[in-house]
């Protein structure tokens, strides 16, 4: 079996790329997504790509999958009904929470409260005790917690989650419970806290945990539905860029809350260290949402927390931030304030915008770009038809609202303002976190991210924008070309002074035997495993740790402590000088080998990409109408300097080049896009 497939699910379409491993030829489809059944637009699209290339399913070795369901399962509350047990006395964890509200002034009295995933009528309480160094202080009680499983089981639960106070220094109580859940509650899902998160805390070990059953039975449910489809073996996208086999995804699915966005950012990475940036900013704009995340090195950062709407988990994930700015966001002008607004209602794949010609009358950003001569007459390979008068019919609504003189004005202000919120993220994963966005390249991609990528490089100063081949399809390539991952990590609270050089790199070498032994199970050799190592660490008597990376070959107390002093730097510009550093966690990572993909490089073409010319069109842009030329991009060459005014169509998305700058088409395929100034 020859081929590789990467699937990614997205809000408004499914992207499906096929791989022909021997020659590094790929084949792309796009088809409507189906929320009802995810599973449905899956599989059309994976007949279709398999038309497209003369093969069958059956010749598909692997299908490597992007997955929103656990995602959708957190944003639409229609998860499992999940029961919990806690330590005797520790029953409203979840009510008491932490003490902190998202917004701005006054966000505590405007803020509702989300309603905890367990419920209190489903929480229970098991007479035990754990120490903190691991002893018994009280034992399980377990004829008192039959009683209680059998209780949850006459209120109808669905999945069980058990969360008991220090279960991460000894799992005893909570195998125990396990155990003796599968015999009262037979067929009930159940997840312990000591494998979900085997962390200090345990609000955040708890909150995961139970978000892990909340999401499980939908997950397994899905996840079975494909592999029995498919009968081939089935890999999921993890949220932190690592690939899990469907059974591993599917007893801990709160691994892939992220699983999508991580699949763009793995593709963008691929894309721009072939073109020579491995420092770079990634901006994956579909048809819903806008994800953007910052990759330094070629590695992406990787954060320790994963957010998905009102939830926050902790679980390793590649550190995307998420606004609701999509190619399907609906402008509207609030009748209170008269002043546009884009996002983050979404008419998603059903209706769509009104272009789609699907019944959708209300305002997109699809329509805006319609409206300003952006977009081509159709779109996904012909799978979509724009409907022009349609698009014109919905912006009127926004210009008649705010008052402007023509129907391209207000599809400029959309466009704009849209821009704007996509720029506010892009600041969160670099101003904030310490960047200067000039000093990274900007990957953008998704079915819509090309079309704004030239005004996101000019309001961020990033250069060059790089548009990587086949951008609409670009999460499934990096579904389709990542490896394996697994971790191991342990709570070991020392200050430095209790610590020696030694205990840290024997700690650290059980770690990573416990991560080299997963991937192996799953057949990937330990010579080929890659070992990344990573600490959380903080200043004796802080109450939040730092993460850095760890690197054992040259390890020494003294050189991680510099290391967290520098970050500690960045992050906050100050140090505590008189402080002792303190090691809270030690994590290892073990990562099997990338898949082999022979990758293609375009012929040398020269400057002139007169052989790419299919008609010239009418734009707004600036605030006037411009003649721009549009390109067929399956026939530039390496070397071609595209100029803008232009607009470069292909398959699966379309590229804006704005007036003043110019596309220069790399020989992996890439086009970097730069102010005319600089291209000089």
């Amino acid at each position: 079996m020859r081929y590789r497939l990467g699937v990614d699910v997205g809000g408004t379409f499914t992207d499906v790329l096929l791989i022909d491993e021997d020659s590094g030829e790929s084949f792309r489809a796009k088809t409507p997504s189906t929320p009802s059944d995810q599973s449905v637009g899956v599989l059309t699209g994976i007949e279709k790509v398999c038309a497209a290339a003369g093969t069958t399913v059956e010749e598909v070795g692997q299908v490597l999958h992007g997955t929103t369901v656990a995602t959708n399962a957190i944003l639409e509350g229609k998860g499992a009904t999940v029961g919990l047990v806690t330590t005797a006395g520790f029953r409203q964890v979840l009510q008491i929470a932490r003490s902190f509200v998202p917004g701005g002034l006054a966000g505590w009295i405007i803020w509702p409260k989300p309603e905890p995933l367990a419920a209190l009528e489903n929480t229970v309480e098991a007479i035990e005790r754990i120490g903190a160094d691991g002893s018994i202080v009280t034992p399980l009680d377990e004829d008192d917690l039959r009683g209680k499983l059998r209780t949850l089981g006459d209120q109808g639960i669905e999945a069980l989650a058990v969360a008991l106070i220090n279960s991460y220094v000894w799992s005893g109580h909570e195998d125990r419970i396990a155990a003796i859940a599968a015999e009262e509650l037979p067929g009930i899902p159940v997840s312990i806290s000591s494998q979900v998160l085997p962390e200090l805390r345990e609000y955040e070990r708890t909150i995961t945990t139970v978000a892990n059953a909340y999401v499980q039975p939908q997950v397994a449910r899905y996840l079975e539905n494909m592999s029995g489809r498919l009968s081939r073996k089935l890999y999921i996208l993890r949220s932190d860029g690592g690939l899990a086999s469907a059974p591993a995804a599917a007893d801990n699915p709160v691994s892939m809350l992220l699983s999508g966005p991580a699949g763009g950012v793995s593709g963008a990475v691929w894309a721009a260290t072939r073109a020579g940036y491995p420092d770079l900013l990634t901006f994956d704009m579909g048809g819903t949402s806008t994800d953007v995340a910052l990759v330094e090195a070629g590695l992406p950062r990787i954060g320790r927390e994963t957010q998905v709407g009102d939830l926050k988990v902790r679980s390793a994930s590649v550190d995307v931030r998420t606004v609701g700015a999509g190619g399907g966001s609906i402008a509207h002008v609030p009748e209170l304030t008269k002043a546009l607004r884009v996002g983050p209602q979404s008419a998603g794949a059903d209706p769509g915008p009104a272009a789609y010609g699907k019944g959708g009358t209300e305002p997109t950003v699809t329509d805006a770009n319609v409206v300003l001569g952006y977009l081509p007459s159709e779109l996904a390979g012909g799978e979509i038809a724009l409907d022009r008068e349609a698009a014109r019919a919905a912006v009127a609504r926004v210009q008649e609202g705010v008052g402007l003189a023509s129907v391209e004005a207000a599809a400029a202000g959309i466009i704009d303002i849209v821009n704007e919120n996509m720029l506010g993220a892009l600041r969160l994963v670099s101003v904030q976190q310490g960047y200067d966005p000039r000093d990274f390249a900007l990957v953008a991609f998704g079915g819509a991210g090309p079309l704004h990528a030239n005004a996101l490089g000019k309001l961020t100063g990033a250069w060059p924008v790089i548009i990587p081949p086949s951008p609409g399809v670009l999460c499934a390539y990096g579904d389709a070309t990542t490896g394996l991952r697994d971790e191991a990590a342990r709570t070991y609270i020392r200050r430095f002074s209790e610590l020696t050089d030694d205990e840290v790199r024997g700690l650290y070498a059980e770690l990573a035997e416990q991560a080299i032994a997963t991937l192996e199970a799953e057949g990937v050799p330990r010579a080929d495993q890659t070992l990344t190592y990573q600490a959380d660490l903080r200043y004796h008597g802080q109450g939040f740790e730092i993460t850095v990376s760890v690197d054992l070959e040259n390890f020494s107390l003294s050189t991680l402590g510099e290391a967290f002093d520098v970050e500690h730097q960045r992050l906050f510009s100050f140090l505590l000088t008189r402080n002792e550093h303190e090691l809270v966690s030690a994590r290892a990572a073990a990562t099997g080998p990338r898949p082999h993909v022979t990758p293609t490089d375009l012929a040398d073409g020269g400057e002139d990409p007169a052989d790419a010319v299919r008609t010239t069109t009418t734009i707004y842009v600036e605030g006037a109408t411009t003649e721009a030329t549009v390109y067929d991009r399956a026939k530039l060459r390496a070397g071609n300097v595209v100029p803008g005014p232009a607009i470069v169509t292909e398959m699966d998305s379309t590229t804006l080049v704005l007036p003043g700058h110019a596309a220069t088409v790399h020989p992996t395929g890439s086009l970097l896009i730069r102010p005319v100034a600089e291209e000089a």
